[in-house]
């Protein structure tokens, strides 16, 4: 049975070329579909923070306040 013509050595070459090029642009594509997938969560998770705040009546500044304690007083801790 007849295999027909076999590729060349360049052939061969840049066809791997073209196939490593094809897999770097999809990789580069699911890197920024994973990056957007973050920044939804991320957006996700600031919105549930938001919600709480608003519950409890508080201003932005207040939260941040309290935060900045709460970590100060967390490493005076570990000192």
């Amino acid at each position: 049975m007849a295999r027909g013509q076999r590729k060349t050595l360049e052939e061969k070459i840049t066809a791997k070329e073209e196939l490593i090029e094809a897999l770097m642009t999809r990789v580069e594509s699911e890197k920024r579909e994973l990056e957007e997938l973050y920044q939804e969560k991320k957006m996700k998770e600031l919105e549930v923070v938001s919600d709480l705040i608003a519950d409890a009546g508080l201003q932005p500044d207040e939260v941040a306040a309290v935060l900045q304690q709460y970590l100060d007083s967390r490493a005076e801790a570990v000192s």
